[in-house]
């Protein structure tokens, strides 16, 4: 066993002897995410490093503390890519100043963590997605095979390097998303995709209505859809309704889909440099909408709803992403209930993302499971990987 990884374990045996809670850190890039920040700090940034890759086989193996920066890099050496574009959020880049106020308490004992960057670890832990989510899935489902160490310290190993390779519960990738309070993840086996040949950004002057209207019907269409964006854009004068639809796939294809969606809806195609851009601000929620307002009672919501779901009535203008699965609102707590039973009468859920104050050391609106069966097998999961309690407490659930 390597030295880092003999060194967490044993931390985490005598946490587990002595009841000692334990949280599960990385970069620190998402510290700002979850319901609270407890225990004692425990660095993964040891545990770092390409274990394997196999271009050919488009599988590759690293260590949880290894920056996902460092693997994009050499993952672009082969023109390859994490498809399902996950954001850095590393604070020192955001000049939107987005998470670096809502921080405030969280970051006092992380030293230089301003400056971290996101590892695979917290990518997988945190399970979020960027713009591409909608056309190539979920960070689970590319997900192939974990190590984690457990609550009682035992090394335990899920999936592998294939992508048929589980029977029962597929627990590696019921690890994404868990905020690091089932075990300690080591090593990740990620499927990766190659780079498409081309690429394209269309822009539509249209209002939320049209512009939903518009992604549903091309959402039916064979058209190599990536992502989209749409945003109420204030930094105008006047301000305008703005519709960005980003195409990839090959050459031909992309060339055919920008001439027939322009000539159903007017509009133009971007300079390709300036939508790669514009694309990166918008994943890393660098984009204007996403700097703090001056209101310190708003919170940064997060609306998860099918993408069919229609305008909602929200209490302020939105950014839509995933052809309009994905709403961000800045709102006030209080409008909480309001916007999760909302959400919840489409089939969706709404949750806090940041902090409504710089010093809050919670969101102030926990995360939560609407539907039984899961919050069961969670809770199972919980008594079976980590007896004691000790990751993470209350960082997902106010439970556990």
């Amino acid at each position: 066993m390597a030295p880092a990884l003999q060194q967490i374990t044993d931390r985490i045996r005598a946490a587990a002897a002595d009841g000692t809670a334990l949280r599960i850190r990385g970069g620190g890039s998402k510290d700002f995410y979850g319901n609270s920040l407890d225990g004692e700090l425990l660095d993964t940034t040891g545990l770092s490093g390409i274990l394997s890759y196999e271009p050919t086989e488009l599988v590759v193996t690293v260590g949880a503390g290894t920056p996902f920066a460092e693997l994009e890099a050499l993952l672009a050496e082969r023109g390859q890519c994490l498809a399902f574009e996950p954001p850095h959020f590393n604070w020192s880049q955001n000049t939107g100043a987005t998470h670096a106020e809502p921080l405030g308490e969280r970051v006092k004992d992380c030293g230089t963590a301003a400056g971290s960057a996101a590892t695979v670890g917290g990518m997988v832990a945190a399970g979020l997605s960027g713009p591409a989510r909608a056309s190539f899935g979920a960070v689970r489902e590319f997900v192939l095979g974990l190590h984690l160490i457990n609550g009682r310290g035992e090394e335990l190993v899920y999936g592998g390097q294939v992508m048929k390779n589980v029977a029962g519960y597929d627990v590696s990738r019921m690890m994404v998303g868990s905020m690091g309070t089932l075990g300690l993840i080591t090593e990740v086996s990620l499927k990766v995709l190659p780079v498409a040949p081309a690429e394209a950004t269309l822009v539509f002057p249209l209002d939320q209505a049209g512009a939903l209207e518009c992604l549903h019907r091309w959402g039916g269409q064979p058209l190599p859809l990536n992502a989209s964006c749409w945003v109420h854009d204030d930094t105008t004068s006047p301000a305008q309704d703005l519709l960005f639809v980003r195409l990839r796939g090959a050459a031909a294809a992309v060339d055919a889909a920008c001439r027939t969606m322009l000539a159903e809806q007017p509009g133009q195609r971007m300079d390709n440099a300036q939508a790669q851009a514009d694309w990166e601000l918008c994943r890393n929620q660098q984009l204007p909408f996403f700097a703090r307002p001056a209101d310190p009672a708003l919170a940064l919501w997060r609306l998860s709803v099918p993408q069919t779901a229609p305008v909602l009535d929200l209490p302020a203008s939105p950014l839509i992403e995933w052809h309009g699965g994905l709403r961000w609102l800045w709102a006030p707590l209080s409008t909480g209930p309001a916007l999760q039973a909302q959400a919840a009468a489409h089939g969706g859920s709404a949750t806090v993302f940041v902090a409504a104050h710089a010093d809050s050391t919670r969101t102030g609106a926990p995360i939560s499971l609407q539907d039984r069966a899961q919050v069961a097998i969670q809770q199972r999961l919980k008594a079976s990987l980590d007896p004691h309690g000790i990751f993470n407490p209350r960082r997902l659930f106010d439970a556990w």
